[in-house]
């Protein structure tokens, strides 16, 4: 089978987005089929310092094509960068049919994805994942009814969770009944800690916390710090990392230095080349997740198949994956003293914190693997191979210049 997928954006950037592709186009290429991965990127510097800019690099077995993201870039032009989508694609199937194109997130891709799809015949495929979810199409008219028109008209919609879709049919006024779930998965070989249970070798000090991912406050990278400090102020004892970059990486390094937190307690170690993200796992004890809200979290499934203990929200996309006292600790999104309550239980009983590792660990291993999730997602190919793309909805969105987007298009 001949496959387009279109991302939204793929490595040097670090999001999941990035993993969910790479993983997803190793299962697509080792099964045999052609694929062409079209993937946008930021190429200015602010762009860079916030995701990690630049064109994709190769990707085995693979063709891959980078578009820059030249509308978005300077003023929040996604329209403008929607159309050299949906020209790009044109301009391959020209030189060899597609049978299907799959758009990672709705917008813009999803929208691209279904203009390429009315246009060249060909059914389409799109995964909403993220923020894509939570709040693209609450922010103004134009991306409402693009979203919905995506939602209404793709051959076929992938999503994480129940929770994911009730959030977004909820907001946007989906039908449920067209979305089929696909949770997310993990290569859990690659994040394997190499002892003999699993679980991370015992060493000498303080407990090991790890934050990795988006440095953004909507991830409550901020509510960590503020956990944080409260952990010191009643004398437990910890040692925590932040990972990533992100548009609130200021903001909490300021944070961090307004409670006066040295660098042996806060550890800020910036970006992370994929390739040595399992090392970073393997050199904790404890996963922290106070996000609020996800599509399905792949630091989560990573942490997990890592063996660490997780302490993350009772918050869509993650409440698919982690149950409360039997394979992570929850509390609810924002709310710092519960949080500070949790990593005082899983940094003081040792016992909880095998527990609940084991238990996530032997999950991960049997529920989340690429391989069956790759599989679930090529039988949605064959199932809308031959189906006829949607024609009956309008090419033309209504500009509604208020979108806050358009401000930040770093923040879509």
């Amino acid at each position: 089978m001949r496959i387009l997928f279109l991302s939204r954006r793929y490595f040097p950037a670090i999001s999941g987005m990035s993993v969910y592709a790479q993983n997803l186009l190793r299962e697509l290429a080792g099964a045999g089929h052609d694929v062409t991965m079209i993937s946008q990127y930021r190429g200015d510097a602010f762009g860079t310092r916030v995701y990690g800019g630049g064109p994709p690099p190769p990707v085995p077995g693979v063709r891959v094509i980078g578009l820059e993201q030249l509308g978005e870039q300077t003023s929040g032009d996604f329209e403008r960068d929607i159309a050299t989508m949906v020209d790009a694609i044109a301009q391959e199937h020209a030189q060899k049919p597609f049978d299907i194109l799959h758009a990672q997130y709705g917008y813009p891709t999803g929208w691209a994805v279904l203009l390429a799809a009315r246009k060249l015949g060909v059914p389409s495929v799109v995964s909403i994942q993220g923020g894509d979810g939570h709040w693209v199409g609450s922010c103004c008219e134009t991306h409402r009814v693009a979203m919905c028109e995506v939602l209404a008209h793709a051959n076929a919609l992938l999503i994480g969770g129940a929770s994911f879709v009730d959030e977004v049919c909820g907001r946007l006024g989906s039908d449920p009944a067209r979305f089929t779930i696909v949770p997310g998965a993990v290569d859990t070989d690659r994040f394997a800690q190499g002892t003999p249970d699993g679980l991370p070798a015992p060493h000498a000090g303080s407990v090991r916390l790890f934050y990795h991912g988006r440095v953004d406050r909507r991830k409550g990278v901020l509510d960590f710090i503020e956990a944080l400090a409260l952990l010191r102020a009643q004398g437990t004892p910890f040692a925590a990392t932040i990972s990533g970059i992100g548009p609130d990486v200021d903001p909490a390094k300021a944070l961090a230095a307004e409670h006066a937190f040295s660098e042996r307690e806060i550890a800020f170690t910036g970006y992370a080349e994929y390739g040595s993200v399992p090392d970073l796992y393997r050199r904790a004890d404890v996963f922290v997740s106070p996000t609020y809200a996800e599509g399905f979290s792949n630091t989560i499934l990573e942490a997990l198949a890592a063996g660490l203990a997780t302490v993350s929200c009772h918050a869509v996309g993650v409440s698919d994956c982690l149950r409360d006292g039997e394979n992570g600790l929850l509390v609810n999104p924002g709310d710092v003293p519960a949080q500070a309550a949790a990593l005082t239980r899983i940094i003081t009983d040792a016992d909880l914190r095998r527990r609940i590792a084991t238990a996530g660990l032997e999950e991960c291993r049997r529920v989340y693997s690429w391989h069956a999730v790759g599989r679930q997602i090529m039988e949605v190919y064959a199932r809308v191979r031959d189906e006829k793309p949607a024609t009956d909805f309008a090419e033309d969105l209504p500009y509604d210049p208020t979108c806050r987007f358009r401000a930040e298009p770093h923040l879509l």
